[in-house]
């Protein structure tokens, strides 16, 4: 980007006109707004963003060539202490770099406004109020505290991001957990650069673009002031009265449906010169991932595993067995450090020595030692669910890497940094979206994260009722896939104790004798299986001469996890799942059946979720058999109206009651 005949060039093909100011100014603070005690269209926000204006645009230097500069100016109401944490506002800023300078980030005009005896008092941001921290090797952070803060105050500042890697504008975010009256952002972008924008979330930005005239000046090699003078076009991307941005129940990272808009560059042409492509397809950026030492060099390393490989393979033949074994070895030895990315830092060799690694030493370490026996494995990148999702072909989107082999035309998913993973089974947090497999000739193919196979859960139950409403029984749980791993990453390093503490209180306060559990730390592809007896005396009500049970006792749903009337969020189940239960009462003497809840199968229109609840009885016995099924991980939130009513009618029929009569 430092072509400076290529700059001089531009001066033949362009003009010049001013750019208009910003709508907003700071330190025009109104005494209304000091006086507004709540939001108008959200009484139950805490704060809310009065307005938000950025805009992006270009200068040049002979030095550095083209920087993209971004200023953002942001007035926020508190209406409750609870907002008084709105005055810390924070900024991430790239230091990375082997090419650019690093970012830089400056805070101006930061100021709380508060209203005092009906006149407007402005306590200026000092020195004090101001921080610069370094995260790590490629971000800092820059932060100001806000001075004087309470119900009531408003606050304002003005940041300017300066970057000399102009392939991608920073994300400018339209959404925030508070409302958002108003947001405008300006993109002022010269005609030899071309920008892919891409919009994320639900709300609707007006969008305005025209041809304009812009100019910058810059000292030439001898000094001299040269004025350039351009067409660029402007965007103007706008929204008002943007909701605030909720938790809700079931969402992945709530970020990823955040309404923002990204710039990627995806070409320049400049005048007199050949037009240069800088928006790649995924195999481009596979080449280019390759092509780092770090990556490609690392993989090709495998001399130093050839002896523990012959060792623990010694006649062992099928592919099958060799998978296991070498998995095995591998999520045994290493200890992640709980470093993600997909480059290495010491090197696999020091790694695996030291037995202790970062996510890509250590499954780079599982791909070569599969490799050296002959399967077809390679590198899968990842953006874990707090990383979010790439939005466009880019090396910067991934934070994460894991193993894929090919056996006989079937594709398993291996990831030994977690101790309870097993084949096709994977970290929670990496069950986002979709991986990209890329091999070592730069082609890359997309991998489907998610399982399509549902986890079960099942339970086993025999109940023994008193008089008294006492229950005694026991119980056998089966957890399987998805299941048991998420069981063993909660539990498995839990002491006993200290697990039947948390058991029995989940379970409304019973009272566990006898437990039992296999395959809790080892043959982890096999179910976890728990047995345990159990006695209560809270899991029955008794009014006059009536008893009266929740027929799932301790598993009764009682409360509806979608409470949002509305909802365009996806919903994320994780994974398919389903739960069995299969309970067996047998009532007191001298206590006949009044009344059993009716059978009842329910689901959803396209089966993405059923239920069925079927109860028989028989002398002095009742057994219940209900089933729920969840069968897909991920569910567009267009159908949100009927989950939320099926998740209802599922709660209501859970809460019917098994009535006994004394006779």
């Amino acid at each position: 980007m430092r072509n400076y005949k290529a700059v001089l060039r531009l001066l033949i093909f362009f003009s010049f006109i001013k750019i208009n100011a910003q709508n907003f100014e700071l330190g025009k603070v109104s005494v209304a707004e000091l006086r507004e005690a709540q939001h108008p269209k959200d009484t139950s926000a805490v704060a809310a963003v009065l307005f938000k204006n950025g805009k992006t645009s270009f200068n040049y230097s002979l030095k550095d060539g083209f920087v993209a500069i971004t200023e953002v100016t942001m007035r926020i109401k508190i209406y409750k202490k609870e907002g008084s944490d709105w005055a810390n506002f924070t900024l991430p800023y790239y230091v990375g770099y082997e090419n650019y300078n690093d970012d830089v980030v400056k805070f101006s005009n930061a100021a709380t406004y508060n209203l005092e005896n009906g006149s407007i008092v402005k306590t200026k941001l000092n020195n004090e109020g101001s921080f610069k921290k370094n995260v790590n090797e490629y971000w800092n952070e820059a932060s100001i505290t806000l001075p004087n803060v309470k119900e009531g105050s408003v606050l304002e500042f003005k940041y300017v991001l300066k970057t000399e890697n102009i392939v991608k504008f920073p994300v400018y975010y339209f959404q925030d957990k508070i409302p958002v009256n108003s947001a405008e952002y300006t993109t002022n972008i010269p005609l030899f650069f071309t920008y892919k924008p891409i919009q994320i979330g639900f709300i609707d930005l007006k969008v305005d673009s025209k041809v304009a005239n812009g100019s910058f000046s810059f000292d030439n090699q001898y000094h001299q002031t040269v004025s350039l003078s351009f067409n660029l076009l402007k965007n103007k991307y706008s929204a008002e009265n943007v909701p605030a941005l909720k938790e809700e129940s079931f969402v992945d990272n709530i970020r990823n449906y955040q309404s923002s808009l990204y710039h990627e560059l995806e070409k320049t042409n400049f005048p007199d010169e050949k037009e240069k492509n800088f928006s790649k397809d995924w195999d481009g950026v596979a080449k280019t991932i390759y092509a780092d030492k770090e990556f490609g060099k690392e993989l090709e390393e495998s001399f130093y595993l050839l002896d523990d490989t012959r060792l623990i393979l010694k006649g062992i033949d099928s592919k099958e067995e060799r998978l296991a074994v070498v998995f095995k070895f591998v999520q045994e030895r290493m200890h992640w450090n709980k470093d993600n990315g997909y480059f290495t830092d010491k090197g696999v060799k020091q790694a695996y020595i030291a037995r202790t690694g970062n996510v890509a030493e250590i499954n780079f370490i599982l791909i070569s030692m599969l490799k050296l026996v002959g399967f077809d494995a390679n590198p899968v990148l990842i953006s874990t669910k707090d990383y979010g999702r790439p939005v466009f072909p880019n090396r910067t989107g991934f934070n994460y890497v894991i193993a894929a082999v090919n056996i006989d035309g079937k594709q398993i998913l291996l990831d030994a940094t977690h101790k309870y993973t097993t084949q096709n089974i994977l970290p929670l947090n990496v069950l986002n979206w979709k991986g990209r497999l890329i091999k070592q000739d730069g082609t890359s193919q997309e991998v489907e994260l998610v399982s399509t196979k549902n986890s079960g859960k099942n339970y086993t139950l025999m109940v023994k009722l008193d008089k008294t409403g006492g229950m005694e029984g026991r119980c056998r749980s089966q957890l399987a896939d998805y299941e048991a791993y998420n069981f063993r990453d909660k539990y498995a390093e839990m002491e006993t104790d200290n697990y039947l503490e948390k058991l029995e209180n989940n379970l409304n306060g019973i009272r566990i004798q006898g437990y039992t559990i296999d395959n809790k730390k080892t043959n982890l592809a096999n179910p976890v299986m728990q047995t345990f007896a159990f006695s209560t005396n809270n899991h029955s009500d008794i009014i006059g001469d009536k008893i009266y049970i929740n027929p799932m006792l301790f598993f009764t749903e009682s409360h509806n996890p979608f409470v949002q009337e509305k909802r365009k969020m996806p919903i994320n189940f994780e994974y398919p799942k389903f739960e069995r239960y299969n309970i067996s009462y047998e009532i007191p003497e001298g206590y006949v059946i009044e009344s059993l809840p009716k059978p009842l199968k329910i689901s959803t229109e396209g089966e993405e979720l059923s239920f069925s609840m079927n109860v028989n009885s028989q002398d002095n016995r009742i057994q219940i058999a209900v089933i729920k099924e969840i069968n897909f991980a991920v569910i567009s939130g267009n159908f949100y109206e009927s989950i939320k009513d099926f998740y209802q009618k599922m709660i209501n029929k859970q809460n019917e009651k098994i009535v006994l009569k004394r006779i």
